[in-house]
């Protein structure tokens, strides 16, 4: 969005604000799927229980944390944290662990606390991470007298019931859309791959070809593009070729590197010479994005020519591309 864009590049590394890789149209997808997820499981859950359970009004029959599982699998539903394994194992193992502690450590003030540290270990080591699964074990531990009182049934009323009717409409609303089917495994298997030559995958993969290939997903991923770049860098330095360079660089121009991840940068020539040395050989630039950005340096023409994979230019929304040729 436009008041984000133009937070200063310090400031937005500081707060971690991602480049918006999604038009409007998943945005507002998403966000009927949060409202038609959260009425099902409503719905779901007072036709089962109609007139709440242990004493309960209806209301507390649904917990809290389907809210924060509704923004993980309908807004990324090809994120690791929204599959069914995550949401299932990791609300439940969760409940277990949450009434556990209330029952063994009960009325403690670092019962709440003990109960998320140990559902945050237990979900890391059963592979089932789902951060909505804290808040189901601290309900446990805070839920008042009422939930108390369900002891382990706790985990099948609510949470086996919430977490069922949450996945069902998860799968049904997602299936709609091609591009989102949910879990996952359903939209690689339905993807259709061409098959690529050996001699096609010479082309050299540049943070310009990702960030473009990633808007053309428009789809929300829960992993930084700087992580995921930074591993594909890692993997290509191992199979590094020698790489095209620009035949000429003009003052005024910004140029990349065409590396990925923390090693990406991009120049800007100055049409200012250099104070030092001869001007018909050195050039001012300064670091415009990525690595070093706003610093200020001089380079030979030659020496910028090496340095620089191809000519790029900024375009709507913060995203370097390119330049084509006109």
């Amino acid at each position: 969005m436009k008041p984000l864009s133009s937070l200063p590049q310090s400031l937005r590394n500081w707060l971690s604000i991602e480049r918006n890789q999604t038009n409007h149209g998943e945005k507002w997808i998403s966000a009927l799927g949060a409202l038609i997820g959260i009425t099902v499981v409503y719905q779901l859950t007072h036709w089962c229980f109609p007139h709440g359970f242990g004493g309960a009004p209806g209301g507390a029959i649904l917990l809290a944390s389907m809210g924060a599982s509704a923004v993980l699998v309908f807004a990324v539903p090809h994120g690791a944290l929204s599959q069914p394994w995550s949401v299932m194992a990791g609300h439940l193992v969760s409940a277990f662990i949450g009434v556990s502690c209330q029952k063994l450590a009960p009325d403690q003030a670092w019962t709440g606390a003990l109960a998320v540290g140990l559902a945050v270990g237990a979900m890391h080591y059963l592979r089932c991470i789902h951060p909505p699964g804290g808040a189901t074990a601290l309900a446990a531990v805070i839920g008042g007298a009422d939930v108390h009182a369900l002891g382990y049934q706790y985990l099948l009323t609510p949470v086996s019931i919430n977490v069922a009717a949450i996945l069902t409409a998860a799968v049904l609303f997602n299936a709609c859309f091609a591009w989102r089917r949910y879990p996952v495994h359903l939209h690689r298997r339905r993807q259709q791959t061409a098959p690529v030559a050996s001699a096609q995958r010479s082309v050299d993969l540049t943070q310009e070809d990702f960030h473009a290939a990633i808007s053309q997903l428009n789809s929300f991923v829960d992993i930084t593009d700087d992580n995921l770049t930074e591993l594909l860098e890692l993997a290509k330095q191992h199979a590094e070729r020698d790489a095209l360079h620009p035949a000429l660089i003009a003052p005024g121009r910004y140029y990349s590197n065409g590396r990925l991840g923390r090693a990406w940068s991009v120049r800007r020539v100055s049409v200012t010479p250099a104070l030092e040395g001869p001007t018909a050989q050195r050039l001012v630039y300064a670091v415009v994005a990525g690595n070093g950005i706003g610093n200020i340096g001089h380079a030979t023409a030659d020496d910028l020519r090496q340095w620089a994979r191809f000519e790029v230019e900024l375009q709507h929304g913060g995203r370097w591309a390119k330049r084509q040729p006109s």
